[in-house]
């Protein structure tokens, strides 16, 4: 008997394996991945600048064409987005002050970060404003503080609100002088124990390493780096304060950047100096710029592209939104159809977008469902370990035992069979194809089209219907009988095509 294990055993595997990253991307020739997604540039904008398309954002797109969309998406705060925020109201502690944090739980409880990690979810599947929330998720995973962890229980929301969100389409320079000051970075890197008597270098390395320039320092610009951030701390009540018996004073040099830093008083002052130079360093600028490449234009960024983004950001006083303006404008971005895949994380969620699937009418089961599959997914937001945030390349995520939690996954979610508090459309097979059409393989390439925005090759198609125990060529009526219990399992396995892991 043809089961959904041996399709996906038979070659369709295969295929989306290699998409997946199973050999290098520079093994297929560019043109493979631009004939499974097809050219339209407004669904590559969509794919890319959005956690994943649907119809109701592709009509707007194409109404609005790439420019109009793009003045919209940057100014989220005229866009409505009370379904989201309905949702959020659930979770109040997600984006809670410390202050906030510290009266509703008790020390050291994780039910804030649970909070946390379940609005990330939300927001990426159902907020309207999309292009700030992927944005928003590349700068979590720039300067990033792992959650959960130690010492974070009570700072680490509010480090959310008040440096991510706060400066998404601010400037870089003020959000890495608010990270620097705030008790969540100064806790997960090491500064707030950092004292004149035994300076620590874990942040003075990790802001200079990971944050700004690469590694282009020495161990004496870390030593001195760390000697001039003393004093940056967290006081008693858990917020930060500016400790002046900490700090040690002495004039430094370090990757270009000189300070008397003569008095103790002034140290702050001197260690936000060294930070802003390092915002609006050269080598921080090219950082910058590859990394929102590598996010949002290939896993191998384009030089060209990089070096554009580079200048913008040093002429525009470290702004962001110029640089993402300019990066979905440029032939670079135009040319890079197909050259990124999809993440678990954007797996799932692009998933339930493309299926319309809503958030339950109350509580949060859904999203703890949802949230849950990603930790075993190994790719929940916040949980990654090291201080230098998830990988963003295909081959990272490669692995037959990923790719089959991702089929399992699509077929839950298509069936409804788990997360079963999700609203789901009355009628899904009208969701998808409003017109039923005469072939089950004109279903397929219905569905395909609708749901990963192209058919899939002929010989994909095939191997999908043999579930049906169907030909491409079988004709299909409305009265047939196999439909509605077939149907759950044609959605899921156009999900696991390789057209729908291309993003």
């Amino acid at each position: 008997m043809t089961t959904r294990r041996t399709v996906l055993a038979a070659g369709a595997a295969t295929t989306v394996a290699v998409a997946l990253g199973a050999a290098p991307a520079a093994a297929a020739p560019a043109t493979a991945e631009t004939s499974l997604l097809g050219n339209d540039p407004i669904a590559h904008l969509l794919r890319r600048a959005t956690f994943g398309p649907t119809p109701s954002a592709l009509a707007e797109a194409a109404k609005l064409g790439v420019s109009g969309w793009l003045d919209k998406q940057l100014n989220p705060a005229a866009i409505d987005d009370a379904v989201c925020d309905k949702v959020l109201a659930r979770l109040p502690l997600a984006g809670a002050s410390i202050a906030a944090v510290r009266a509703a739980i008790k020390v050291h409880s994780y039910e804030a970060f649970g909070q946390l990690g379940r609005a990330a979810v939300a927001r990426a599947a159902w907020s309207e404003r999309q292009l700030f929330e992927t944005t928003a998720a590349f700068w979590a995973n720039h300067l990033h503080v792992t959650a959960p962890s130690s010492g974070v229980w009570d700072s680490r929301m509010d480090y959310e609100t008040t440096v991510l969100r706060k400066h998404t389409f601010g400037t870089f320079a003020d959000m890495l002088k608010a990270s620097a000051k705030h008790p969540a970075m100064l806790t997960y890197l090491d500064n707030r124990s950092s004292s004149k008597a035994r300076p620590n270098e874990n942040y003075a390395r990790e802001l200079m390493e990971l944050h700004t320039v690469g590694m282009i320092y020495s161990e004496e610009d870390v030593q001195a780096a760390a000697r001039l951030l003393t004093g940056l701390t967290v006081g008693t009540n858990g917020t930060y304060t500016y400790d002046a018996s900490k700090h040690v004073t002495g004039a430094v040099k370090i990757l270009g950047f000189s300070h008397p830093n003569a008095t103790a008083g002034g140290g702050e002052a001197a260690a936000l100096a060294f930070v802003d130079y390092l915002a609006t360093h050269p080598a921080t600028a090219e950082r910058i710029a590859t990394k929102l490449c590598v996010r949002f234009v290939a896993d191998e960024a384009p030089a060209t592209l990089v070096a554009k983004l580079a200048k913008i950001y040093l002429d525009n006083g470290t702004a962001i939104v110029p640089m993402l303006r300019a990066l979905f404008t440029s032939p670079e971005f135009a040319a890079s159809i197909g050259r990124k895949t999809r993440t678990p994380f954007e797996d799932v969620i692009a998933t339930v977008r493309t299926l319309g699937l809503g958030p339950e009418a109350s509580g949060i089961k859904s999203l703890d469902a949802l949230y849950n599959g990603l930790v075993n997914a190994g790719n929940a937001p916040y949980r990654w370990s090291p201080p230098n945030g998830f990988p963003d390349v295909a081959a990272a995520w490669s692995s037959p035992s990923g790719f089959l939690l991702r089929c399992n996954t699509h077929l839950n979610l298509a069936t409804g069979w788990y997360p079963s508090q999700l609203i789901r459309p009355t009628d899904m097979l009208k969701h998808l194809v409003p017109v039923l059409p005469g072939t089950w393989g004109a279903l397929v390439d219905k569905l395909a089209v609708r749901l990963a925005g192209a058919p899939l090759p002929a010989t994909h198609t095939a191997a999908v219907l043999s579930v049906a125990g169907k030909l491409p060529t079988s004709p299909l009526t409305a009265t047939d009988s196999s439909l509605p219990g077939h149907l759950p399992y044609l959605v899921a396995l156009v999900l696991d095509s390789p057209t729908f892991q291309l993003r």
